[in-house]
């Protein structure tokens, strides 16, 4: 029993040596056949995507033969900073358009351009720097022409008038510029709320007048830049009383008796405006628009005066 056993366990080792033998032979003719192992820049190379070329199809001929006279963004969200007069400048956000011409050849425009414009250029606008985003839009975009549109809230700290307790007060300003060519167009517009009393109402009436607030809306060319300040107080001196945001008793006393020792019509109102921007050395045009949110009749009184 022993001999057999001994036998059968010098053929198991045999068997098992000639097992081994042929792994390791199949292992080495494996290693053999297998190809020498890839650098990394080989890698790289083969999981880098192909360029794929992107159809353009704002290039694209449009054959319809028609130039769009303004065609970009609008409705754009912007932080930037203004030059005031009280604290050198001031931030605010801006609702801003900007758009080019675009020539009957082609299909559309470049939208994202605009957006790269803008951001090339900061967070700091201010009159003598516009010029350099319309010249950049029309060397970007390829346009004879562009337009820049920007239209903000505007702040001043105002104190009352007789406790010169000092409130915030907001208007709103708007620039409106355009190049064609190298030549540059520039409109400043303000929007101020104002108190007018009715000269009718007053002359009519035992007691009172009625008064209500009127908003007007002033923009002007001029040949040097004119504070968006200037242009607030100009609009206000020409009123019945000014807006505030902090009025104490003593402060509406003075405010509601101002008011009615100075009635006017909406027609006065322009026309104090108008004679304002007349003796403005610097101003060349100017539109001038008030409306008047009546408080006893159910419509608006309205009047304009351009010239220029």
């Amino acid at each position: 029993m022993f001999a057999a056993q001994a036998g059968r366990a010098g053929r198991d080792c045999r068997l098992g040596l000639l097992q081994s033998s042929e792994s390791l032979l199949t292992s080495a003719m494996n290693k053999a056949v297998q190809p020498p192992p890839e650098s990394s820049a080989t890698i790289s190379a083969k999981q880098a995507p192909v360029p794929v070329t992107l159809a353009d199809k704002q290039n694209e001929r449009d054959h319809r033969e028609l130039r769009i006279d303004k065609v970009g963004v609008r409705n754009l969200r912007f932080p930037i900073q203004i030059r005031d007069k009280a604290h050198e400048v001031q931030n605010t956000v801006a609702t801003i358009g900007m758009y080019v011409d675009l020539p009957k050849e082609f299909k559309g425009t470049h939208m994202s351009r605009f957006i790269e414009v803008l951001n090339a250029h900061g967070n700091v606008v201010h009159v003598e720097n516009i010029p350099d985003i319309l010249h950049a839009m029309q060397r970007k975009l390829h346009a004879a022409t562009a337009h820049l549109e920007m239209e903000f809230p505007f702040f001043l700290e105002k104190p009352a008038p007789v406790t010169r307790r000092v409130g915030m007060m907001d208007y709103t300003a708007r620039f409106d510029a355009a190049a064609c060519g190298k030549e540059i167009d520039f409109v400043l517009s303000v929007k101020v709320a104002v108190t007018t009393l009715c000269p009718c109402s007053k002359a009519i009436s035992r007691h009172g007048a009625h008064n209500q607030r009127g908003i007007v809306t002033v923009a002007i060319r001029s040949r040097k830049a004119v504070w968006i300040e200037d242009l607030i107080s100009l609009v206000e001196a020409s009123a019945s009383s000014e807006l505030y945001s902090l009025l104490k008793r003593q402060d509406e006393k003075a405010v509601t008796e101002r008011a009615y020792e100075n009635p006017v019509f909406v027609e006065d109102l322009v026309r104090n405006v108008a004679l304002r921007l007349n003796a403005h050395e610097d101003v060349t045009w100017y539109r001038v628009e008030a409306e008047n949110q009546e408080s006893i009749h159910n419509h608006n009184a309205y009047a304009c005066i351009e010239k220029g």
